[in-house]
């Protein structure tokens, strides 16, 4: 295995092509990209088994995911079949635009880099683990799926308002909760991907769990550098493609 670090691959946006994707190279990985993603996965996996709600584990176990970093393209064959999503390779952040667009299209952006060991707890911007663990198991659960491809499609549509969408995301697809005949769990990325948050959200004092409502949470401000102290709380994943909010913005 190559031992050298993708430092090159953090944030490296000069090989991009047009839609702001990058390619893999999965068998580039270091050794210590390998260490982080296994430690990653064996926190927030037991984790998750506690706290994650049933759709986000059946969703691990389709996926297939394993020790080593996921090589893109054997997910998506596992993926696409389910419901037509795929992944795809980026740098790092993108455009809004770009990013609505990909979600549109039912692809989602997974970065193709990873923290290093002295991140492994913290880390600002989103990095593999947090795309891939966090986010890529519902996208096998048919009516999330559908969700954030709607979601996509408005955010293409939404113009001055977009704002609003970020908002909704962030309450959602990033920190969202829901009621479950085994009580509360978590589905949000930003919350399953976290070892602090995850308990926080579930388990905190002094935190506000309320009823979801799409236009509440799109005028809810929110701090990114801080665990959360309001969450939005599903019954049914139904409710993301009910609320009328959703569609007028």
């Amino acid at each position: 295995m190559n031992t050298a670090p993708l430092e090159n691959l953090r944030g490296d946006y000069a090989g991009m092509a047009p839609d702001w994707t990058v390619p893999q190279h999965p068998d580039l990985h270091s050794d210590e990209d390998q260490d982080v993603w296994r430690l990653l996965v064996q926190r927030q996996r037991t984790l998750a088994e506690r706290y994650a709600c049933a759709e986000f584990l059946e969703g691990l176990e389709a996926i297939g995911l394993g020790d080593t970093i996921p090589d893109f393209a054997a997910v998506n064959a596992r993926l696409e079949p389910l419901t037509g999503w795929r992944i795809v390779g980026v740098p790092g952040l993108i455009p809004d635009a770009a990013f609505y667009d990909h979600l549109a299209h039912r692809r989602f952006p997974v970065t193709v880099w990873i923290r290093t060991l002295e991140e492994i707890d913290y880390l600002v911007e989103p990095d593999l683990f947090h795309d891939f663990f966090g986010h890529v198991p519902l996208l096998t659960n048919p009516v999330f799926a559908d969700y954030m491809q709607e979601y996509g499609r408005r955010g293409v549509e939404a113009g001055p308002n977009v704002h609003l969408l970020a908002r909704l995301y962030w309450f959602t697809v990033e920190f969202g909760l829901i009621r479950t005949n085994q009580g509360l769990k978590a589905y949000g990325a930003g919350i399953l991907s976290s070892a602090a948050e995850v308990k926080h959200a579930i388990e905190g004092e002094g935190v506000e769990r309320v009823p979801f409502n799409a236009t509440v949470a799109m005028n809810r401000p929110y701090e990114i550098d801080r665990l959360q102290n309001t969450y939005f709380v599903l019954d049914d994943f139904r409710q993301l493609m009910d609320r009328p909010a959703v569609a007028k913005h």
